[in-house]
């Protein structure tokens, strides 16, 4: 079953599913600034647009394109600087 999720006063949005691997999610980021903590590993993939990303214990900012995939660990925070709309895949492990 499909659930919808909505952050930041609607500027993200996600449709989340599971699959018999894991969790996913795919949504979307307005432009904007955020900040995300995870429970679980997370595989982020940037299906259309781009962002910066600060990756936990990271000082720098990297930017992800489309069809880049970056890495978080479970229980940590990273953030994000969305300059573009941009749409993601988010696979759970």
């Amino acid at each position: 079953m499909f659930k919808t999720n909505e952050y930041f006063d609607g500027k993200v949005k996600s449709i989340s599913f599971t699959k018999d691997n894991g969790a996913a999610t795919i949504g979307v980021m307005a432009v904007g600034e955020y900040e995300f903590g995870t429970s679980s590993k997370e595989f982020m993939t940037i299906t259309s647009g781009k962002m910066l990303v600060k990756l936990p214990n990271c000082h720098c900012w990297e930017e992800f394109k489309e069809n880049e995939t970056f890495i978080v660990e479970a229980n940590e925070k990273f953030q994000v600087k969305v300059s573009e709309e941009t749409a993601y895949l988010c696979l759970y492990k």
